[in-house]
């Protein structure tokens, strides 16, 4: 995701080519300014003749890709926007299991605090990589020899993560280490997982239909492959820059709009699902004490080195 200051305009103006969009939508154009200027050449210098075409033509059917542009980029954006606010949940149902085991679980129950931080932090992984292509396990968090053969074995890991969490909640109230109350507040903010894991599959997994998404290219390129036939006559060399603009309007909105319609991929304008799985790592062994143990640990050992 590209990190820019909204209020200094005139320098994202002048970084705007870092976007893998901007750099495609500028070839095409240009590549649709040396079509135009060669009809423009054909037409003027080498047939000598005029063109003459009805511009309320042009009128009517850029009002009518005007309007699916637009419902095109609403829809494109809502699921942009759908998939972040289920990232912004789960980076809060994380520190609202953390908070729980934290402080219900016993300041010396290292097992317990370790496989909850580990297992909510590796669903932020694994989720990440899962609505990309697929779960890369080098990236999961302190995994066991074991684990590892066991996690690569599962074709749904998010889910199974899940599960354990569940299963581990369970045991814990059969071992009467939580009471039933605290275990249904626990499963409930479990739940909350596999209600942000499917919220997040059905924007993935669910496009935007083909027929529409087709039948937007194709009038696009048919809109802006006649303008010069209709705009010659009257605009003559000038119906060069013009049709470029206009190429570049339209065929912008469907570019921008196919790049944020899946959220979760690595397109430079893409959710930034990587740091927000990190910081949910970091998140939640900080609040169950790991994390800052093994930090205070490490500045009394270099403190004794030093001194």
């Amino acid at each position: 995701m590209v990190i820019y200051n909204n209020k200094e305009w005139l320098n994202a103006l002048l970084n705007f080519y870092r976007s893998h969009v901007m750099q495609r939508l500028v070839r095409f154009t240009l590549w649709m300014g040396t079509v135009t200027a060669i009809m423009c050449v054909l037409v003027i210098e080498v047939w000598h003749t005029t063109i003459r075409f009805h511009s309320g033509t042009f009128s009517l059917l850029g009002i009518v890709l005007s309007i699916l542009l637009v419902f095109r980029t609403n829809t494109a954006y809502d699921r942009w926007w759908e998939g972040r606010r289920q990232w912004g949940s789960l980076v809060n149902t994380s520190r609202n299991i953390a908070l729980s085991v934290h402080s219900l679980m016993a300041r010396n129950d290292l097992p317990n605090r370790n496989f909850f931080a580990r297992a909510v932090a590796n669903f932020a992984v694994a989720l990440k990589e899962h609505l990309r292509n697929g779960v890369k396990l080098d990236e999961l968090h302190d995994l066991t020899e074991t684990e590892r053969q066991v996690y690569g074995s599962r074709r749904h890991l998010p889910n199974y993560l899940i599960g354990l969490l569940y299963e581990r909640t369970q045991e814990l109230y059969r071992q009467e280490v939580i009471s039933g109350f605290d275990m249904v507040t626990l499963k409930t903010h479990i739940g909350s997982l596999a209600d942000i894991l499917g919220a997040c599959e059905r924007i993935k997994k669910t496009p935007i239909p083909f027929s529409y998404s087709i039948y937007i290219k194709i009038l696009v390129l048919a809109y802006s492959a006649l303008l010069p036939v209709g705009l010659i006559g009257e605009f003559g060399y000038f119906t060069i820059p013009v049709v470029m603009l206009i190429f570049f309007a339209f065929l912008g909105l469907e570019m921008l709009a196919q790049e944020i319609e899946d959220p979760f991929g690595l397109d430079c304008n893409d959710l930034p699902t990587g740091t927000i799985a990190q910081t949910i790592h970091s998140n939640v062994f900080e609040i169950v004490c790991l994390f800052a143990e093994v930090q205070e640990e490490r500045r009394q050992q270099e403190f004794e080195k030093v001194f």
